[in-house]
């Protein structure tokens, strides 16, 4: 169980704090707008502070001395970056913070904070691909543009009797992209080059750039 000061009680930190609190953690919130902390208090059984996360006296309110991570999930990156700032001070020893603008993340990473660049463009991107790109599942994209998603096997798949490592000599899984682990008959295990594709396997693939709709359907069959 973690001790958990969340800065923010807007649409990123309610889902947060549904996932901590059902997770068993020990979560405080900081939040700035009275209504919302309100109704944040009255929803859950937590800590709720309405108050300024940008002054280090509200931060050591919330409990920093005995804090195991801060995630700040404002949508003003001049706040979070104070917040940051204050919690590395304050020696949090994991600070996490959203990062709206991708131009700010170099000041957050220079602060040692873990981040997540603009979360809007990551959620619109997974919109798009799943409107256009059906076969893709379970996409996510990475800070640095890398991507993971899911794909089911079918039949007509070229990997259908291969290995992996048949896979890649032969360059059907092209060398940016790699196949971590694979679903079968409801069991998960990871993917060795021994490892033999079979149809209604469900993939769970990485890729450094964006996998072409060529390859998609070549994998995907």
């Amino acid at each position: 169980m973690m001790y958990m000061i969340i800065v923010g009680a807007g649409s990123i930190g309610l889902s947060l704090i549904e996932i901590a609190t059902k997770e068993k953690n020990n979560v405080v919130v900081v939040e700035s707008n009275p209504e919302r902390a309100r109704e944040i208090s009255n929803k859950f059984d937590i800590t709720v502070l309405n108050g300024n996360a940008t002054l280090a006296e509200t931060l050591r309110e919330a409990g920093s001395e005995r804090a195991d991570a801060l995630i700040a999930t404002t949508s003003d990156d001049a706040v979070n970056l104070m917040v940051v700032s204050i919690a590395e001070q304050l020696k949090i020893p994991s600070i996490v913070s959203i990062v709206n603008g991708k131009e700010h993340a170099e000041f957050f990473n220079r602060l040692g904070a873990n981040v997540m660049e603009n979360p809007e463009e990551v959620v619109a991107n997974h919109l798009y691909t799943a409107v256009k790109r059906p076969k893709v599942k379970d996409f996510t994209i990475l800070s640095q543009g890398d991507q993971v998603f899911r794909i089911a096997v079918k039949t007509e798949s070229t990997l259908v009797g291969k290995s992996f490592a048949e896979c890649v000599s032969r360059d059907i899984v092209p060398g940016s992209m790699t196949v971590i682990a694979v679903e079968r008959e409801g069991k998960r295990e990871i993917v060795t080059p021994q490892t033999i594709f079979a149809p209604n396997d469900l993939l769970t693939l990485f890729s450094l750039e964006r996998a072409s709709d060529e390859i998609i359907d070549k994998l995907t069959g």
